[in-house]
């Protein structure tokens, strides 16, 4: 029923003026800036945002020692790649990272980064807890805390963050991921999406539906369509600003273990038709997850997503960890006389998701040092 009008002279209603919608955040026009800059065409984002005990695992695999000066070293070889910014446009990073300085004992790692045209960007999240009373679900914790981080972090130099729920496909009813557990990583995210934009950061959101299980592709759609359409309700109800945040989704795919692998072309078109029906065109960027595919496949991917004849109201483009990783850790292997060879096989990679980006790439990456190995890892947390 039509509400009568309100008369001149009247007071504002002040459950209206309590909450300020997004435009009014002072941080407005930056937010909407970076996010732009970071869904640049033809570019995608590094996810260097290992925790000290994930990347201590990483290096197990080659025999390199974790500790403060070798997790230096490695980052600093990954941000002094030359080009990398021709291809990278935003680089997610760990807190030591951002606080962290190079070789020379003087010069941050995030003026590395700067000095490429590459926005920094920080992992805020503090991991996942279980969320009892439901069958082994999560939920991520870290928000107590998070408005004196985030101040802090863009102190520092960062205009971007990262925060990861997780949720699990353990069966094929349909019971799980639980309406609670979605419920909880919605809210979650959410919040924590309105506490960055009021610190100036653009909030990466991040629901991971896992691919492990054997569910099939039809299943995961499904899945990823509820779970993502929770998200939009819940960062609207946020009074978050669309136009400054940025979704990092899993894409849609059977699972692990499932008998029927779909194809490149199957998952391309089920995850982009997910999108569709969930993702407002307000969001200015869509930056997949590799999810434990291999780097060519994860590359092959986001080029059949960019080849397809249909509406993409965002950019679709990549935020990669181990599949952009994978093979310049394999050329590392620790040792500064190999520094070279690892970036050249990160430049490779990089290049190669910046042109499925754009829908162009041939497979011109394919022959890398770990190109084809699978980085699947059960319940991956990091």
């Amino acid at each position: 029923r039509q509400q009568p009008p309100t008369q001149q002279g009247s007071p504002p209603n002040p459950e209206i003026m309590a909450h300020p919608r997004p435009h009014e955040n002072p941080f407005a026009a930056e937010l909407m800036a970076t996010a732009k800059k970071i869904a640049t065409p033809g570019k995608g984002i590094l996810a260097a945002d290992e925790s000290a005990g994930t990347i201590g695992k990483r290096f197990a695999s080659i025999n390199v020692e974790n500790n403060q000066e070798n997790r230096r070293a490695y980052r600093e070889m990954l941000f002094t790649t030359p080009g990398l910014g021709e291809y990278i446009s935003g680089c997610i990073t760990f807190e030591e990272t951002l606080f962290d300085v190079a070789r020379d004992g003087s010069t941050k790692l995030v003026d590395l980064l700067l000095k490429q045209d590459i926005v920094p960007g920080i992992k805020v999240d503090k991991g996942v807890q279980p969320l009892f009373g439901t069958d082994g679900e999560t939920v991520t914790q870290g928000i107590d805390d998070l408005g004196k981080r985030c101040a802090k972090y863009y102190e520092a130099g960062a205009r971007f963050a990262k925060w990861r729920a997780v949720l699990n496909i353990n069966d094929s009813s349909g019971a799980t991921p639980s309406p609670l557990a979605i419920k909880q990583n919605a809210e979650t995210l959410a919040r924590y999406a309105a506490i960055c934009q009021a610190n100036g950061l653009v909030p990466i959101v991040e629901p991971e539906v896992l691919m492990d299980g054997s569910h099939s592709i039809e299943v995961a759609q499904k899945v990823t369509e509820k779970v993502i359409a929770a998200c939009y309700k819940e960062l609207n109800d946020h009074n978050v600003l669309l136009e400054g945040t940025l979704l990092k989704p899993n894409m849609v795919r059977s699972g692990e273990a499932a008998t029927a692998k779909a194809s490149p072309e199957e998952i391309a078109k089920c995850t982009v038709q997910c999108l569709q029906r969930t993702v407002p065109p307000a969001v200015p960027g869509i930056t997949f997850l590799s999810g434990g595919m291999s780097e060519e496949e994860a590359t092959v991917v986001l080029n059949e997503m960019n080849k397809l004849d249909t509406v993409k109201p965002w950019s679709l483009t990549f935020s990669y960890g181990r599949a952009l990783q994978q093979s310049c850790l394999k050329a590392w292997l620790g040792k500064k006389e190999n520094e070279d060879a690892a970036k050249k096989e990160l430049i490779v990679r990089a290049k190669a998701n910046g042109m499925a980006q754009l829908g162009k790439y041939n497979g011109e990456a394919a022959g890398g040092a770990a190109a084809a190995a699978s980085t699947f890892v059960a319940n991956y947390s990091y």
